[in-house]
This record gives C-alpha cells, sequence and structure tokens, in this order.
C-alpha cells in the first residue's frame, strides 16, 4: 500500500467495514480480460482457522460462472461511508471513504445446507437481521459462490481535519 498512513489494521475495524459495506465489486479474468461485476455478498469467518469467507449469489449460468469455472482467482473491493468533501481549489477537492480490497479464489457452493448458512450471511450482511429462513426448493433456484479470501488490505481517507487524520 503506498499511502501507509489510511492503511487501516485494526481487526475490528476491517471487520466493521466488511459488514457495513452494501455491495463487492468481483474482479475476473476472462480470456486475458478483466470483468468487474457489481454483487450483494454476505461474510463469515471461517470458525477453523478465521480466515474470511464472502458468499455471493446469482443465477445459475451466465458470463460470470462461465468465468469462474475457467478462472477461479479474483480480486475484490468494497467501501463504506464515502462521501466528496469540498476544498478551496480544485485540487484539494476529494472523497472521503473506508474500503477493502482482497484477493482469492472462488468457487461454486454445492451443498445444501452450505447455500442456506451462506444466504443467511448474505442476509446479515445486508440487513443486519439473521432470522431468514430458507428452504431447499429456494436455493435450488440460485448459484452462491464462495470466496476464500487469502489477502486483504483495509484503507481510509478521513476528512481534512477529523480525528482519523494522521
Amino acid at each position: 500500500m503506498r499511502r501507509r498512513e489510511r492503511e487501516i489494521t485494526d481487526q475490528a475495524e476491517i471487520d466493521k467495514i466488511l459488514n457495513t459495506s452494501q455491495y463487492l465489486h468481483l474482479g475476473l479474468v476472462d480470456d486475458g480480460m478483466p470483468y468487474v461485476v457489481p454483487l450483494n455478498y454476505g461474510v463469515v469467518k471461517d470458525p477453523v482457522d478465521g480466515h474470511y469467507i464472502i458468499y455471493l449469489h446469482g443465477a445459475h449460468e451466465g458470463r460470470k460462472l462461465d468465468i469462474i469455472r475457467k478462472n477461479p482467482n479474483c480480486c475484490f473491493t468494497m467501501e463504506c461511508n464515502v462521501a466528496p468533501f469540498e476544498g478551496r481549489m480544485a485540487c484539494q477537492y476529494g472523497t472521503v471513504y473506508e474500503c477493502a480490497m482482497g484477493f482469492g479464489k472462488v468457487k461454486i457452493v454445492e451443498d445444501p445446507q452450505e447455500k442456506m448458512d451462506a444466504l443467511v450471511a448474505l442476509m446479515k450482511t445486508q440487513t443486519g437481521k439473521d432470522d431468514f429462513q430458507f428452504d431447499e426448493r429456494m436455493v435450488s433456484i440460485v448459484t452462491v459462490m464462495r470466496i476464500d479470501v487469502e489477502e486483504l488490505t483495509a484503507k481510509r481517507r478521513p476528512m481534512p481535519g477529523s480525528e482519523h487524520q494522521h
């Protein structure tokens, strides 16, 4: 990371970004060409080793799934608390934000119970509620994907003059 003063290393702050952001931008590579798609997501920590698992969902067919089947390598970004601010001159305008960026492998989830758990996680990340019920018919009409996060960084650009400013 070039701007080290913006790096977020506190695990609680990183968790907050992952659980507060509403959309994830999934980056894939299709025969050498980049392909990025915005998606809703759910995030959990693996109970065994604590790495992040990000769940995505979508239709049973389409370009995204075609690419994933050929090349599971992915990257993703997500952001929250985004707001533009003004400056005295054009070069002093900017945007405050908190964001996370990561890399991993994405795969299609086949196990019906994991799919149900993934959809509950997705709804919890999106709504803050975890009391949703899914049955096998409901999960059969959606494809669930899983990113096992291998690398993750987070950063913040605070409002100039705020307490987060270094």
